[in-house]
Parts: C-alpha cells; structure tokens; sequence
C-alpha cells in the first residue's frame, strides 16, 4: 500500500486508476486525477497547502511537490515531471515537461506545452509562455517548441499514462532470482531520446 496520510482534516483523494508507488509519500490536501503515476521516492505535500495533480499527469521518482501556508500547487493535465525534480508553489500547464532535476518555484508559471529543461532552475514569478523551450541557471528562453518536439513529449507522457495499468496489474514484491532464466523476454525500445528522434527526422528545423 502507499504511504497516504491525513493531515489536519485533509485526507487525500486519488483517482482509483491512478498508481501511486509504495514508496511514495502523498499527506494532507491532495487531489489526484485519472492515470496519474505517481513514482517511488517522490513526496506530495498538501500539509501548508493544496495540490492538485490532474489527469494524465506524472510525477516521477524522487520529486517533491510542496509550497507556502495557504498556495496550491496545480500540475495540468498530462504535465510530466521528471526524475528528481521540485515543484514548490508554482503551476504547471497542460501537457508542459519539467525535465529531471529541475526546480521551478514559487509563484512561477509553466505555460501549456512547455518543456524547461533539465537541471534548469525557474526563479519565482517567472512566467514561461505557452510552447517554449527553457534552460539554465537561472531559467532563459530558448526557442520555441516545434510540431514535432511536442509530439515527441506528448507520446512520452502518454506511456505514463499506461504505466498505472500495468503496475496495478503486475507489480509484486519478488525474492531475487539466482540466474538470468533463458526464456527472458527482450523488452522493446518503443520510446527514442528527443536526441534521437531529431537524428532520425531532422526536417522539422530542430
């Protein structure tokens, strides 16, 4: 079972579709949508605050969602946020990407369809605007987020949105095998690097 816990009153609402790890934290005022991953090691923290993390959303392993007494957090729907990253305080847009390791913080807003890149740090009340490309220390507009780049975000997200499924249907804790069993299946790269993609179709201007 996860580790949900009722803060003060609050107790967390999840959508029964959505996978939320074992090893996740979700405390106090949070609303979880449909075919929302939520991964192991990552903390929702609606004890000073609200979150609210709407369907298709993902929240990968090891973030932290948190703010300031009296602010909610909102992810849109389909925002995907990426290994080790901290959102606090601030408003992801639809179908926006925060890449692993980011921070984006108080006040700030991530517009639709954005992607802020890895490692980046948005400073509080940055606005990013709709379809940009962010990178930095502190965060700077880069570029604007082709046809083909936001595809490219959209599928990876849509293959979170199939995880919940497929972990509610087959996770399990297991003891270790000894040897590699011969009938291994190979799992298939059904998914490229952003880098890749523009390699194998560089038309788009990337």
């Amino acid at each position: 079972m996860p580790n949900i816990f009722a803060f003060e009153g609050f107790i967390p609402v999840v959508h029964e579709s959505a996978f939320i790890h074992p090893n996740a934290t979700v405390t106090g005022n949070v609303v979880i949508g449909r075919d929302v991953y939520v991964g192991p090691g990552a903390a929702i923290r609606g004890d000073w605050g609200g979150v609210i993390v709407e369907d298709g959303c993902n929240v990968q392993e090891n973030c932290t969602i948190h703010m300031f007494p009296g602010v909610t957090v909102v992810l849109e729907a389909s925002a995907h946020i990426g290994h080790g990253a901290v959102v606090h305080g601030a408003r992801i847009g639809r179908n926006a990407l925060v890449g692993m390791n980011a921070v984006v913080m108080d006040r700030a807003v991530v517009g639709a369809e954005s992607i802020v890149g890895a490692l980046c740090f948005v400073p509080a009340d940055m606005v990013v605007p709709p379809r940009t490309v962010v990178a930095g220390n502190p965060a700077r507009e880069v570029k604007q987020v082709s046809d083909a780049m936001l595809q490219w975000k959209t599928d990876g997200t849509r293959l979170y949105q199939g995880l919940p499924r497929r972990l509610q249907g087959s996770l399990r804790p297991a003891e270790p095998l000894r040897q590699i069993p011969p009938d291994r299946p190979e799992q298939q790269a059904s998914y490229q690097t952003w880098h890749e993609t523009r390699q194998a179709a560089p038309a788009d201007g990337e």
